[in-house]
């Protein structure tokens, strides 16, 4: 982050919106908005945007995991693997019926 560039008071990104949006676009930084010079919202890029809530899910499943090992809601790979084979199977069973 650029303390020069990337933090902008709300004043200044009124009256250069273009100019703001094509600077987050072209480097990918956030740009923290301020009001009355406390932090008020953050402006991102798209991509940017999207590459953190992708994170964010992986984390959150990670997580999940996680509380199921601690919790001991486990399974061995074998009869995972075996169960949804049987689960497919039956399923294409019930289709050709």
């Amino acid at each position: 982050m650029n303390l020069e560039s990337d933090i902008r008071s709300i004043s200044y990104v009124k009256s250069n919106a273009a100019e703001v949006l094509k600077h987050v676009n072209e480097t990918h930084n956030p740009v923290v908005i301020t009001q009355n010079g406390e932090a008020k919202g953050v402006l991102l890029d798209p991509r940017s945007y999207q590459e953190m809530v992708d994170a964010l899910g992986i984390l959150k499943l990670t997580a999940a995991g996680e509380r199921d090992i601690e919790a001991g809601r486990v399974t061995e790979h074998e009869s995972t693997i075996a169960s949804v084979r049987e689960r497919l199977n039956a399923r294409h069973a019930n289709r050709q019926t």
